[in-house]
Order: structure tokens, then C-alpha cells, then sequence
């Protein structure tokens, strides 16, 4: 079977990237079209697919402005050619769903989220604040076509497979269609317990308006905790400006095993966004790290509270600082309650292994195989 797999753009290693190089795995045959290549920026599983490139990438400083492209973006996505193929992967978070599959193809999507910028989450991203009244207006001119061509062109896809039960009902709402599901992987094997926790709390997040970090910066303010924040993106000055207590440190980018060793050492994660899914809650868990998290969207997939009797975190209902601030105060009552192997075992619930399987059924079911 001639298989085409679609992602949006390939110019770092994250969930969805990670998502990816499985998808790369069961399909090495296949031919891999995008929006945006940047040489060497992901894993070598990937970069060793024959990768078609967009026009996009031969635009003015296209590696470093991409985003600025977003207008494009439908016109680009649409002008690759896939006819010739019996089964049009795609892998999508913006755009890359609209590919045009040929007459015989099946469509599967993989789907992250509808684009959240375009959709609910227009105002975080686009508030006369942030941009202007201006270039708001101009950039609401532009939403309405691409939320437009976003909800037409998803009759192009045969079946969606969400990502976690907030992604269905997103799905359901802009583009009234079902979808399975189908948690992201972690790599469980890598991210393993060790070492004793420290006397600090971590965030692992990029640094953009929706993940809510200042949350987490005012609450360690106030109760005069120690927190470690890992990431990097545009609202990492302002964020710093906020931190008033010593303890409060901004780490940047960390390799992996870096990464790992902060989960294993600290007293819990804090994840203060409402995440289509969110990688960061379970790799904690897998190192037996409880987590203290927002309790809307992906959260509710990966966060048990308690009732089967084993907790792996604490969830706040309300995006405040109050609201976490009491979260943090009810799991230092209750840190000895959460068992660091039941965490572990809770996260190899979303093994890598396990994802490949499922996903490898799914396909051969979806496209008749």
C-alpha cells in the first residue's frame, strides 16, 4: 500500500513529534509532506523519511517566521499532490488535515486539537493587548476565512482520531464529526523513577499565554515556594519579571536526561494550562511524581484523584492563583498518600509500545486492511 503521512511543520522535537516517529516507524516506506523542514531538527527516524517540503519553505526567513505564513498555510497544504496514494496519513494540529487525498484514498487524521487559535482560544493568542486594535482587526479578517476552509475541509478526512476526550468534543463542535481515541505516547522506559524528591515543585511548559505559567509564579510567590521552570518561548521576559521569591528559577531548554532527573527530584508537577492532552503530567508520573493540575481538558484523561484509591495528582477547578495556592496547601497534606509505583504504573497505561499497537489496529481496521 502507497502511504503518504501529512504534519503540519518539522522544526523541533516535541509530543507531537514524538507522536510522529511512530507513525514514521509503522510507515518507513512512506512519503512525508509538510509545511517546513528545518534540516536536522528532529529525530533521525524522521529525518531519514523522503520529505516533500511546501513553498513555504523557500519564503523569507521561513525557519525563524513561519508562523507569520498562517494565511498560506490552506493553499500550501493543498497544493501537494497525493493522488497516487491508497492510504493520506495525516498528523495534524493546523492545517495539515486539509490535504486533497486522491478519489480512492482513505483519509486517517491523527488530531491534536483544531486549530485553538483560529477557534476557542482566539483571544489568548489575538487580544487587543497583545497585538493592537489595529492588527486585531486585520487578524480577525483572516480567522474568519480560515475557520471557514478549517471546518470545510474537514469532509475531506475519512476518520479522526483524537487525542483525548477534550479533542472529541472539539472535534464534535467545529467540525460535527466523531472520532476515536487514542492517547499520545510516552517513552515509560526512559522516564523511570530515581533519586529522593527535593524541596522544589516544576513546571515543563513552553512559555506562551495559554499554559497559565504565571499561575504557578504568583502561587510559589505567595506560599514561598521553590519552583523550576523548564521552557523556552515569547513570554519568557514578562514571566521572569513576575517571580518576586529567590526560589524561583527559569532553566530554559533541557536535554532529556536532564528533563528526567528534574521530574525525579521534585516534590510534584505543576501544570496550571488546559492542554488538549499534555506529555508533561504523565512522564512525571512515570517517574513517580504526583502532579497538581487545571482540571479541565487533557488533564481529566491522565490525573486520577483518588476514587479508584490510587491518586496521582490534585486538580484545581478555577484558573486562579487562590485556586492553586490551595491545590499546592491540599497536596503537602496529603503528599505521603501518592505511591511513586502506582504512579508508574498508571503512566505505562500510555506506553510507547502500547500506543504503536493500538495505532497499527486502528489503521488496518479504518482502512480495511
Amino acid at each position: 500500500m502507497k502511504v503518504a503521512i501529512v504534519y503540519d511543520w518539522l522544526t523541533q522535537m516535541r509530543g507531537g513529534e514524538r507522536c510522529l516517529e511512530v507513525f514514521c516507524e509503522l510507515f518507513p516506506q512512506a512519503d512525508l509532506y509538510t509545511l517546513l523542514h528545518i534540516p536536522g531538527a528532529c529525530s533521525e527516524t524522521i529525518e531519514r523519511m523522503k520529505i516533500h517540503a511546501s513553498f513555504i519553505q523557500k519564503m523569507p526567513y521561513a525557519y525563524s517566521k513561519y508562523r507569520s505564513y498562517l494565511p498560506l498555510f490552506p493553499f500550501a497544504i493543498e497544493r501537494f499532490n497525493l493522488k497516487d496514494y491508497e492510504l493520506v496519513f495525516s498528523s495534524s494540529h493546523c492545517v495539515a488535515k486539509g490535504v486533497i487525498p486522491g478519489p480512492e484514498a482513505t483519509h486517517i487524521c491523527y488530531i491534536y486539537t483544531p486549530m485553538r487559535y483560529i477557534w476557542d482560544m482566539f483571544d489568548e493568542y489575538f487580544s487587543e493587548e497583545k497585538v493592537g486594535r489595529v492588527q486585531r482587526g486585520m487578524i480577525q479578517s483572516v480567522a474568519t476565512f480560515l475557520r471557514t476552509w478549517d471546518a470545510a475541509s474537514s469532509d475531506r478526512v475519512d476518520h479522526f482520531i483524537a487525542i483525548s476526550r477534550h479533542v472529541q468534543k472539539r472535534v464534535m463542535k467545529y467540525y460535527r464529526r466523531d472520532s476515536q481515541l487514542l492517547h499520545p505516547p510516552v517513552d515509560t522506559s526512559f522516564f523511570q523513577p530515581g533519586g529522593q524528591a527535593k524541596d522544589y515543585y516544576l513546571t515543563v511548559s513552553g512559555l506562551v499565554p495559554y499554559k497559565r505559567i504565571e499561575l504557578a509564579i504568583h502561587a510559589c510567590n505567595q506560599l514561598k515556594r521553590n519552583l523550576l521552570i523548564i521552557g523556552t518561548g515569547p513570554e519568557a521576559s514578562r514571566l521572569a519579571r513576575l517571580a518576586r521569591h529567590p526560589g524561583i528559577r527559569f532553566l530554559g531548554y533541557q536535554d532529556q536526561e536532564a528533563l528526567r532527573k528534574y521530574y525525579q527530584e521534585c516534590r510534584a508537577l505543576i501544570f496550571p494550562g488546559e492542554e488538549d492532552f499534555g506529555i508533561a503530567p504523565v512522564e512525571a508520573m512515570s517517574c513517580g511524581r504526583p502532579v497538581i493540575a487545571y482540571g479541565r481538558g487533557g488533564a481529566l484523561d491522565t490525573v486520577e484523584t483518588g476514587e479508584s484509591g490510587n491518586p496521582t495528582g490534585v486538580l484545581f477547578q478555577e484558573q486562579s492563583t487562590q485556586a492553586l495556592v490551595q491545590a499546592i496547601l491540599e497536596f503537602e497534606k496529603s503528599a505521603k498518600e501518592f505511591n511513586p509505583q502506582a504512579l508508574r504504573s498508571h503512566a505505562q497505561t500510555f506506553d510507547r509500545s502500547l500506543f504503536k499497537s493500538r495505532l497499527d489496529a486502528m489503521i488496518k481496521q479504518l482502512s480495511g486492511q
